[in-house]
């Protein structure tokens, strides 16, 4: 269990605050995560990468020359929202364009595919990467549902080997994808790993027994089997990894792989080597030669007693990427040259190469990219109504971030079923991020809309992860749809909460019967939409549609998930709600319950 912490909402930023301290030679803190020291590099494209916190090195321990240019960092098991990511990119840009390269996964997406849009709505060339190495979270003809997991090292690595090397944002891009493309993960794991803060793992394996095609967010295994000595997992991992060979990879026979062995937070490095010594000679039987192998803890999964097996499979270009030098705080290979120079870097006190001096020195500073000012905007004008109904809506947000926080133990362990366990911190999260926000702009004299918007960035920003995105898009919509200078009527917001819904699944992709939030969206907002044309006041329509939301999420326990990260342990979620789900159906009760007490 993780032991050592303060608050546990705290954890992810005072990790990271200790991090940035241990390693200022090599890294600064921007806002939303890191970046060089040092940097921007004019005229070189800025790889920057990023995930959730509890991953450690992954993902700010590999910023530096030769690797990446910047890590936006989110909350536990929490992707980044689009805010952080765009002000890191922006920190990280050096003129040439960025790269976003991030793990396969929901709320990565939605945030990392929104800061790009952005990025180019500002003018900053972006191209974005989604790592799809998993081999166990999808087949193989359905490669872009595959997770991102330890076989991110490869393509972030190849990214900045490429961008280190001048090339241009294109084919900074293409290289990363071609790494993807040609890199496969297994892993394994022997217990599950617990949150800060909890008092019990997020899955437990039986005696006897591992948790077999594992990810990285404390989700139980795809299946389980019994234990296996360290020879017998090494050959279930290179078994498996054989058995898939790459498009354009002929036969494993005669091939070049870059590896990893990875641990994923519990297992010492003797286990790791006792393994790898069985890996290495089995691919030796098969006629693989092993390109400078990596045996460590690179992408963890706080205390998650597990490994994980990565194989690239390389020919001459991506072999070259691998093998470049590369020095960050977690992962340092050859030796980069010293700014202005083409040999080495220059002899250390030691009589050494002072590698550290070379991390920093990097080239010439970029000048600041010009872009949108980040200092507070004048408060847009709005209606004295409209600001009687921005007073309201802070009560209702005050309301639903009290609840959610009571709630929040409740809404992990729904999570936990078939995910990382992280829905109600990344709801508490969000909802107390919103209320912040709200009630600054409540303050500046902000009107309905103004506080509604303010309050999906306070949300999406605080939470990061798919509810971050997906309830910044909620509240947005409806801000947009009241506006500051009216006053809608109980059928304007049952439209309004209609667009939202609509809104969700264009953003998320999900739609009814695949065990989501949308399950209990789309009936709330249509029978919502149903009781005010009939003429009920907002009060009472509301309670029937938060009824036939309760319902309706209650009804997900019998779904099998079709989207999202559950649907990787979709028979383990049989009978229990989606979490999703569950925490709108309690948003919808606890917004009737204001509506009631103003009445």
């Amino acid at each position: 269990m993780t032991r050592l912490f303060n608050d546990p909402d705290a954890f992810a930023a005072e990790a990271l605050e200790g991090f940035t301290a241990a390693h200022a030679d090599r890294v600064r803190a921007v806002p939303g995560g890191v970046v060089r020291r040092g940097g921007p590099v004019a005229g070189q494209v800025a790889v920057v990468i990023g995930g959730g916190s509890g991953h450690y090195p992954a993902f700010a321990g590999l910023v530096g020359r030769g690797l990446a240019h910047g890590a936006a960092v989110g909350e536990v098991f929490a992707a980044p929202s689009a805010g952080r990511i765009r002000r890191l990119a922006r920190a990280a840009d050096g003129g040439a364009g960025v790269l976003l390269a991030y793990g396969n996964y929901a709320g990565d997406v939605l945030h990392f595919e929104e800061a790009a849009r952005q990025l180019a709505a500002e003018g900053v060339p972006v191209r974005t990467v989604a790592v799809t190495d998993d081999v166990a979270g999808a087949p193989a003809d359905a490669r872009h549902r595959r997770r991102g997991v330890a076989g991110d090292l490869a393509v972030f690595k190849a990214a900045g080997a490429a961008a280190e090397s001048g090339a241009p944002l294109a084919e900074v891009a293409r290289i990363a994808a071609y790494a993807n493309a040609r890199t496969r993960t297994f892993g394994l794991a022997f217990a599950g790993c617990t949150l800060p803060g909890a008092d019990a793992p997020l899955f437990e394996v039986p005696a006897g027994r591992m948790a077999v095609g594992l990810g990285i967010h404390g989700e139980p295994g795809l299946g389980e089997a019994a234990a296996p000595t360290a020879d017998e997992a090494a050959e279930r991992l290179v078994a498996r990894l054989l058995a898939e060979l790459p498009d354009g990879v002929a036969r494993a026979a005669g091939q070049r792989v870059g590896l990893l062995l990875n641990g994923l937070g519990a297992l010492t490095h003797d286990e790791l080597f006792i393994v790898y010594r069985r890996v290495a000679a089995l691919l030796a039987e098969a006629d693989v030669t092993v390109v400078d192998p990596e045996v460590g803890e690179l992408c963890t999964s706080f205390d998650m007693a597990g490994l994980s097996l990565t194989l690239t499979w390389l020919d001459a270009e991506l072999e070259a990427r691998w093998r470049a030098p590369a020095d960050t705080p977690a992962l340092r290979k050859g030796v980069l040259a010293v700014a202005g120079g083409t040999g080495p870097g220059t002899p250390g006190p030691s009589g050494g190469t002072d590698q550290r001096r070379a991390a920093t020195e990097a080239g010439p500073k970029a000048p600041a990219r010009p872009g949108p000012a980040e200092t507070e905007q004048p408060c847009p004008a709005a209606t004295a109504a409209s600001r009687h109904l921005a007073h309201r809506l802070v009560g209702i947000l005050d309301a639903l971030a009290a609840t959610l926080e009571t709630h929040a133990d409740e809404l992990g362990r729904i999570d936990a079923v078939a995910g990382d366990g992280d829905h109600g911190i990344g709801m508490g999260h969000g909802s107390a991020g919103a209320l912040a926000a709200a009630r600054s702009a409540l303050t500046a004299g902000a009107g309905a809309g103004t506080v509604l918007t303010e309050a999906a960035e306070g949300w999406s920003d605080r939470a990061g992860g798919t509810s971050g995105a997906l309830w910044g898009v909620i509240l947005r919509t409806l801000g947009t749809a009241f506006g500051d200078t009216g006053r809608p009527t109980p059928r304007d917001v049952a439209a309004a909460v209609g667009e939202a819904a609509d809104a969700v699944m264009r953003a998320g992709g999900a739609a009814v019967g695949d065990k989501t939030m949308v399950d209990a969206l789309v009936p709330f907002a249509a029978t919502l939409r149903a009781a005010t044309a009939r003429g009920l006041d907002l009060a009472t329509a509301w309670q029937q549609a938060a009824t036939v939301a309760t319902d309706a999420a209650a009804d997900t326990a019998r779904l099998l998930p079709r989207a999202g990260r559950a649907r990787n342990h979709a028979a383990g979620s049989l009978g229990t709600p989606d979490a999703g789900a569950h925490s709108l159906a309690l948003v919808t009760r606890t917004v009737h319950d204001a509506l009631t007490d103003h009445h």
